[in-house]
C-alpha cells in the first residue's frame, strides 16, 4: 500500500450519489490522477490518500485510493491555494493573495475568530467580510459533518443529502433506527442501511433489521420478476441474508400484523406479497372482470360482418382467424396468441376494418417505441406506446416501491371504443394495472402476444396468467401460413417450440445461418466482421441496424465485453476524442445506447417531419434505444431514440444508460431488427433455454446468424425450462369469475 500527499487542484468528475471521484492532485511537484470514493472533497484542500498506482488501459497511470483524510492547511502558501481555488464564495485568486499577504499563517484563525478584520483589506466591505466568513464557516462545518458521516460508510452526495434533510438529527437517526432511511431517502436501500447500522452498533437480531431484511428480500424478488414469494422461501432467503434465523419468523408476523406485507394461500402453499403488489394484482383481476362484458350478437350477423370485413381489408381468413374475429365481436376482452407467421397482424388488420366500418374508434399501443412503430407499419394505423397512450406524468421507482402517475386513469379514462395491445408478453403487473384503470366498462380490450416469449422485465407474468386462468377467451393461432413457411426463421422458430432440431446447414432461403466456432476470440472477430461488413453488405443496410444479442451480461461473449469490442470497430474515438464520462462508463457521439431503468421525470422533445409542431413529454423507459447525437460542454449529452424522441442527460444521469451495440436477449423483447447476430457457446443453464433462443431468432426480420457451438444450440432447444415466476393473477382471476358464478 502506497501513500501520497498533495493539493487537490480540481475535481474532474464526481458522482453525487456514491461519491466516486476523479481528481487532479499536485503531489511532490507532479500532477497525479487520483480515483476513488471521496466524501465532501473539494478543490483547494490538502489530502493524504492510501492506495496503489495502477495502469488503466484507457486513462493511463492513476492512483487508486482506498482511504483518504484531509490535512489541515499548513502555512501561508497552502492557505492561499485553498482560498484561490474558489471553494469560498466571493474569494478569487487575486483576493486570496491580498488576504494571505495581510494575515499570513494566521489567516484561517482570523477568518474563524475575528472575521470583521477582513474589512481591513482593500476591496472587502464589512458586508462582504461577513459573507466570506459565513461561507468559510459553512464549508468547515459541512466538511466536519461529512467526515463524521464517512465513519459510517456514508460519503459524497448521499452524505450531503442526508445532512440537508435531517441536519444534526441524522446522527440520532443513525444510532436509533438507521433502517428508517430506506423509507425516507431515495437511493438508500437495505444494503447501505445495514452497513450503516453495523457501524453504529445495531444488534444483528434487532427487530428493525429483521423487518427491513424481509422487505429487502421481497424487493429483490420483485426485481427478478416475482410478485410474491412462498413464505418458506422468503424465510429461508431472509435467514441466509440476516444470519438471524430465530428472529425471522417474529419479524414476518410483525410485518403481516402491521399490513406491510400480505399473506395469501393458494392451494397448499402460503405466499407473501408486498402490500402494494398484492393490491395491484387483485385490482387487475377485478378490473379485467368488469370490462369483460358479453356483447349480444346474432351468429348470422357476425358471420356477415366478418365476410364484409374480409372484403374491406382484402384479406381472406382461415377458420381460426375467423373465430378470432367472431370472439372479438362477442366479448369485451380477448387474447390472441401465436408465434411468427401465424397471422396475428393479419387478424388485427381485419378487426380494424370491422370496427372502422361501424364507426368505432380503435386505439393501438405496444409496450415499447420499437414495437409501436412496427405495429403502425404493419397495420397502416398510428400506434403509440402504452405509457404515452396513458399520458404518463411522473413517478418514482426504486428498490422498495414503484409509483407511476398517468393522466389517463379511472377518473379520466381513455376516449376510445377499442384498445388493442400488441406484445402483451412484455406487460408487467404495474403497467397492466395502469392500463386497466384507464379503460372504462364498455370499452373492448384485445391483447395480442406470443405466449412462448420471455416474460416481462418487470414483475408478473400477465399474459401467461391470463391464459392459464381459463376465464378469458383466448384464440391460439398455431397454423403457419404458406408465405411465412418459406422463411427459415419462421420454420426454425416453430421447430424449437416443438422441441425439434433446427436446420442449420446454411442451405436455406437465405435468412437463417449458423457459423460453427468454439474459440471465443474467433467468435468475437466473426461477430465484428458480420456486423461491419458481411451482413451490412449482403442486406444493403447500415451496420447500426444489425443487432447483436447474447444470453448473458458477463464473460467474453457477454454484452459488456461485446459492446466494447463492437464500439471500437463501429464508433472508434474521433480525432477530438470528446467523451462524457459517468460512473458506469463513458459515452461518445455515435454510440448506440439503451435506457436501463424507468425514468418517469426525464423530459423529451420530438420533431415531427410532417408538422411544424414539436411534441414534448416526460418519461423514458427501460429498454428504449437510441444514439448519442451531441455532447454539450462536457457536461450533458443528447440521445435521439428510435421513435424520434430526443432527451438530454446530465452527467449524473449517465448511469441510466448503457451501450447497446450488443444487448441481452431479454432486453430485445418487443423489438424487431433487419438482422440479428447471436453468439451461443456456453453459459448457466437458467440462461441457455429454448425460450431464450426462440426470443432471439424471432427478433430478426430479414436474417439471423447464430455463431458458436452447434451442440449448445441443440442443448438449448431441448432445455424447455421456463423462467419460474411466483405470481397470483391467475388465482385472482379465477376467484373473481367464481364469485360472479356464485
Amino acid at each position: 500500500m502506497s501513500e501520497i500527499h498533495g493539493f487537490v487542484e480540481n475535481i474532474i468528475y464526481q458522482n453525487p450519489v456514491n461519491g466516486y471521484a476523479v481528481l487532479n492532485v499536485e503531489s511532490n511537484h507532479a500532477k497525479v490522477t487520483v480515483v476513488g470514493t471521496f466524501s465532501a472533497i473539494e478543490a483547494g484542500i490538502e489530502i493524504s490518500a492510501e492506495g496503489e498506482f495502477v495502469e488503466d488501459s484507457r486513462y493511463g497511470r492513476q492512483f487508486r485510493a482506498v482511504s483518504w483524510r484531509e490535512l489541515e492547511a499548513q502555512g501561508a502558501p497552502a492557505m492561499q491555494r485553498y482560498l484561490a481555488s474558489g471553494a469560498i464564495k466571493g474569494v478569487g485568486a487575486a483576493l486570496a493573495e491580498r488576504i494571505v499577504s495581510k494575515f499570513g499563517a494566521d489567516t484561517f484563525r482570523i477568518m474563524e475568530e475575528e472575521p470583521e478584520r477582513l474589512a481591513e483589506i482593500r476591496g472587502i466591505s464589512e458586508n462582504k467580510a461577513r459573507q466570506i466568513a459565513l461561507s468559510f464557516e459553512e464549508k468547515s462545518h459541512t466538511r466536519r459533518v461529512m467526515m463524521q458521516l464517512a465513519e459510517y460508510g456514508i460519503s459524497g452526495g448521499l452524505a450531503l443529502r442526508l445532512y440537508e434533510k435531517y441536519g444534526e438529527d441524522i446522527f440520532f437517526v443513525i444510532k436509533n433506527d438507521p433502517y428508517s432511511l430506506t423509507e425516507d431517502m431515495e437511493g438508500i436501500g437495505f444494503k447501505i442501511a445495514d452497513d450503516i447500522a453495523k457501524r453504529a452498533g445495531v444488534a444483528q437480531d434487532s427487530p428493525s433489521r429483521i423487518r427491513a431484511g424481509l422487505i429487502y428480500v421481497l424487493s429483490r424478488a420483485r426485481s427478478d420478476g416475482h410478485v410474491c414469494l412462498p413464505a418458506s422461501e422468503l424465510m429461508n432467503r431472509a435467514s441466509e441474508l440476516l444470519e438471524a434465523e430465530a428472529a425471522v419468523s417474529d419479524g414476518l408476523a410483525d410485518l403481516i400484523m402491521n399490513r406491510r406485507v400480505v399473506q395469501k394461500r393458494y392451494g397448499a402453499v402460503s405466499y407473501i406479497y408486498p402490500t402494494e403488489l398484492y393490491r395491484k394484482e387483485s385490482e387487475c383481476a377485478m378490473l379485467l372482470h368488469d370490462i369483460d362484458e358479453a356483447i349480444d350478437s346474432e351468429s348470422v350477423s357476425v358471420e356477415d360482418e366478418i365476410a364484409r370485413s374480409e372484403v374491406l381489408s382484402g384479406i381472406t381468413l382461415d377458420p381460426v382467424q375467423r373465430d378470432g374475429v367472431a370472439e372479438a365481436i362477442r366479448n369485451g376482452v380477448l387474447v390472441i396468441t401465436g408465434g411468427p407467421g401465424t397471422g396475428k397482424t393479419t387478424l388485427i388488420r381485419v378487426l380494424l376494418s370491422y370496427y372502422g366500418s361501424r364507426g368505432m374508434l380503435v386505439t393501438l399501443a405496444a409496450p415499447t417505441g420499437r414495437a409501436a412503430k412496427r405495429l403502425s407499419e404493419a397495420t397502416g394505423v398510428p400506434a403509440t406506446t402504452i405509457h404515452r397512450m396513458l399520458e404518463v406524468n411522473g413517478g418514482i421507482e426504486d428498490e422498495d416501491r414503484t409509483f407511476i402517475q398517468f393522466d389517463r386513469n379511472a377518473e379520466n379514462p381513455l376516449e376510445t371504443n377499442v384498445v388493442i395491445i400488441d406484445e402483451m408478453s412484455m406487460v408487467d403487473t404495474y403497467l397492466f394495472h395502469a392500463l386497466l384503470s384507464a379503460i372504462a366498462p364498455g370499452t373492448r380490450l384485445i391483447m395480442v402476444g406470443d405466449d412462448k416469449q420471455l416474460p416481462s422485465v418487470g414483475p408478473g407474468a400477465v399474459l401467461k396468467d391470463i391464459i392459464d386462468s381459463g376465464v378469458i377467451k383466448v384464440i391460439p393461432l398455431r397454423h403457419v401460413f404458406r408465405q411465412a413457411e418459406k422463411r427459415d426463421i419462421v420454420k426454425n422458430a416453430h421447430a424449437m417450440l416443438e422441441g425439434r432440431d433446427i436446420h442449420i446447414d446454411n442451405k436455406n432461403s437465405g435468412d437463417f445461418y449458423f457459423l460453427e466456432m468454439e474459440d471465443e476470440d474467433r467468435i468475437i472477430e466473426g461477430i465484428i466482421y458480420l456486423v461491419q461488413k458481411k451482413l451490412s453488405g449482403y442486406l444493403g443496410i447500415n451496420p447500426y441496424e444489425i443487432q447483436v444479442m447474447a444470453p448473458m451480461k458477463k464473460g467474453a461473449l457477454g454484452i459488456v465485453n461485446l459492446n466494447e469490442k463492437l464500439r471500437a470497430a463501429l464508433n472508434p474515438v474521433s480525432s477530438d476524442g470528446e467523451e462524457l464520462k459517468g460512473s458506469s462508463g463513458s459515452f461518445r457521439i455515435g454510440d448506440k445506447v439503451m435506457q436501463i431503468k424507468n425514468n418517469y421525470e426525464l423530459n423529451w422533445l420530438m420533431d415531427r417531419p410532417d408538422s411544424a409542431l414539436r411534441e414534448s413529454g416526460k418519461g423514458v423507459f427501460n429498454g428504449d434505444m437510441g444514439t448519442v447525437t451531441d455532447i454539450y460542454d462536457s457536461e450533458t449529452l443528447k440521445v435521439l431514440f428510435d421513435d424520434g424522441r430526443a432527451a438530454v442527460y446530465s452527467r449524473e444521469r449517465l448511469s441510466e444508460l448503457e451501450l447497446s451495440f450488443a444487448i441481452t436477449i431479454h432486453k430485445s423483447q418487443g423489438s424487431e431488427y433487419p438482422a440479428v447476430v447471436v453468439p451461443i457457446l456456453s453459459g448457466p443453464d437458467v440462461l441457455m433455454t429454448r425460450n431464450i433462443l426462440y426470443t432471439a431468432i424471432t427478433r430478426a426480420k430479414r436474417c439471423v446468424v447464430l455463431i458458436g457451438s452447434k451442440k449448445t444450440v441443440m442443448s438449448m432447444i431441448r432445455n424447455d425450462r421456463e423462467q419460474l415466476r411466483y405470481t397470483g393473477l391467475r388465482f385472482a382471476l379465477e376467484r373473481s369469475y367464481r364469485i360472479e358464478e356464485n
